[in-house]
């Protein structure tokens, strides 16, 4: 074990070696320290920020932090107007946009398909009836409407298409199953089809977002029309999204709504709750990957260190058999090159988290990289964050260790007279 002199007599030597120190040379392996740092944190954090932005896109878009859905025994959400009127009551609710919800058909081009036995431009959508105010300002889907615009209060025969169910935006043309409707543009007929009643529709926008986006998939339609074609004379909707006030717990809200009797009409889950399991399981596939792809930049630095602790030591082999003849602890000076490489990674992570947690993660939040299948985030959480530093810490140091003490256990007199 070092004992207290060699520690301080380490630190002495570390800390004289550094002011001796070329600032290039100190400044270089700094710089690989943060780079380091940032490969470590910046890649994993990147690819599991693909499928969190994905959800983000989800939560904004479609299910809010709070959502109350039908149950499975159930064709829709009994009494949703006491449920809309009690949310209302609630000051913890910011936004929320009841909705009815059905699995439909879109048909195309049916005005000019001369064969009846020709196959029919189809392709099946899910289908949102929506008040078109109140679904803006929950999803403000009107600012993603790339072409014409979206629906106006007192809209008939209308409906606003996303962009996936488009062929011209589509990647569907090329998959087996997957027809996107063709020739279809804002002011073009459609028909739609729920449950055996067909009406046909004026395309009065297309939603043009990235392929992951709730909104791209959808078609959305002025309430009673979908309500219409539902065959329902009443007036309870299948699904209620829920935003809520910055700093509200979503799952106290959720117990809240649970204790309250709401989940006796319709089934209540948080945002986290009602996501797919299988987006964990991608999620943790992402991360993993990012773990392989950052263990070979914590590799390379440090071999990095190792080649310059040892570079260092070894010219210094004279100087430390001197050190070793005058009776200086062979311990104290591998502690000194410790302390080196200790103070080198230190330095650098402080800098990577000013950079990380100043400037990258706020950065991104507000200007999310816009993928083809995302908008990605960069996620880093502060312990994850904190463990890549404490693996930096220790690899650097093992790797400043070894040199050192290949250097030091030579023989005194060999190291003074430079022999072999």
């Amino acid at each position: 074990m070092f004992s207290p002199v060699n520690i301080r007599v380490g630190w002495y030597l570390a800390v004289r070696q550094l002011r001796r120190a070329s600032r290039w040379t100190t400044g270089l392996i700094v710089f690989v320290m943060l780079l380091t740092f940032l490969n470590l944190v910046v890649v994993t954090g990147f690819m599991v920020g693909i499928v969190d932005g994905i959800s983000n896109l989800y939560r904004a878009q479609q299910t809010g932090d709070v959502i109350i859905s039908t149950p499975k025994d159930k064709n829709y959400i009994e009494h949703s107007a006491d449920v809309l009127a009690f949310l209302k009551t609630l000051p913890q609710v910011a936004a929320m946009s009841p909705r009815y919800v059905a699995g439909g058909t879109l048909e195309a081009n049916y005005q000019t398909r001369s064969d009846i036995n020709q196959k029919a431009n189809s392709t099946g959508a899910n289908i949102f009836g929506v008040d078109p105010s109140t679904e803006d300002a929950f999803s403000h889907i009107s600012g993603f409407v790339g072409e014409g615009s979206f629906l106006s209060p007192g809209d008939y025969d209308t409906a606003v298409v996303g962009s996936q169910l488009i062929d011209r935006y589509s990647f569907g043309g090329d998959i087996p199953g997957l027809t996107p409707l063709r020739n279809v543009r804002p002011g073009t007929k459609i028909r739609v089809t729920i449950n055996g009643s067909t009406r046909e529709v004026v395309v009065k926008g297309i939603i043009v977002t990235t392929a992951n986006s709730p909104l791209a998939t959808g078609v959305y339609m002025p309430a009673e029309e979908v309500r219409t074609l539902l065959g329902r004379d009443d007036y309870n909707v299948n699904q209620i999204a829920v935003r809520l006030k910055p700093g509200v717990n979503a799952s106290d809200f959720a117990n809240l709504l649970r204790r309250s009797g709401v989940a006796e009409q319709g089934v209540v889950q948080t945002f986290n709750e009602a996501i797919p399991s299988g987006v964990a399981e991608v999620r943790n596939t992402f991360e993993q990957m990012g773990n392989a792809i950052s263990s070979v930049g914590l590799v390379v630095a440090a071999i990095t260190i190792f080649i310059v602790i040892f570079i260092n030591a070894l010219t210094r082999r004279k100087f430390i058999g001197i050190l070793k003849g005058i009776g200086i602890d062979g311990r104290a000076i591998e502690l000194s090159y410790i302390f080196q490489s200790t103070m080198y990674a230190l330095l650098g992570s402080a800098i990577g988290l000013a950079a990380l947690y100043g400037f990258l993660v706020p950065y991104t939040a507000a200007h999310p990289i816009v993928l083809p299948i995302s908008n990605a985030i960069l996620v880093a959480p502060v312990p994850d964050t904190l463990l890549r530093v404490l693996l930096l810490v220790v690899a650097t140091v093992v790797a400043g260790y070894i040199p050192a003490r290949m250097i030091v256990k030579k023989n005194t007199l060999d190291s003074i007279l430079g022999r072999n």
